[in-house]
């Protein structure tokens, strides 16, 4: 897949190609995640940016349920997080 231009509509809307969509799955009526990363902007799908949550969780807080959102919540109540 190779890059292409585009031009910002007065209203700030762009068209993104089928192809690119399909590519990352995204579908007509879905939601995106869009975040600023230095001079570009990022778009993926919601699905995408949950998964990437969730394995940077993983790694930062292992598999185990002392990592868990229970846990956590568990560790507030106590006055301990």
């Amino acid at each position: 897949m190779t890059a292409i231009h585009r031009r910002v509509s007065a209203s700030g809307r762009i068209s993104l190609p089928a192809e690119f969509r399909k590519a990352v799955g995204l579908h007509a009526g879905g939601d995106v995640a869009m975040d600023p990363v230095s001079d570009e902007i990022r778009i993926r799908s919601v699905h995408a940016a949950v998964a990437r949550a969730q394995a940077l969780s993983r790694r930062i807080l292992g598999d185990g349920p002392e990592g868990s959102v229970q846990a956590f919540l568990d560790n507030r109540r106590r006055g301990t997080a």
